[in-house]
């Protein structure tokens, strides 16, 4: 399954990851120097999470936590417990 939002289409982006050594000449050094250049994966935090469609049917969806948070998600009405209406 792959991990893009349902809502937004956040998706894996690819970067670059820049290993240096040296100190910084504002510090006091002779400056960095990059030692090093890999690839990385920036993966966004997608969650599993039940949702009302449009058309108003309960369906789990991979969701971004950008989208969970504003609201753009309207999550089913939660059923009461079993004896937990009764104890009020």
């Amino acid at each position: 399954m792959p991990r893009v939002c349902a809502i937004c289409g956040k998706k894996t982006t690819f970067g670059r990851s820049i290993a240096r050594r040296g100190r910084a000449k504002y510090l006091g050094g002779v400056g960095v120097k990059t030692t090093g250049i890999s690839k990385r994966t920036f993966k966004p935090n997608i969650q599993k999470v039940r949702t009302v469609t449009d058309n108003g049917t309960v369906k789990r969806q991979l969701i971004c936590t950008q989208c969970i948070r504003s609201g753009k998600v309207t999550k089913p009405m939660r059923r009461p417990k079993v004896g937990e209406a009764a104890r009020g």
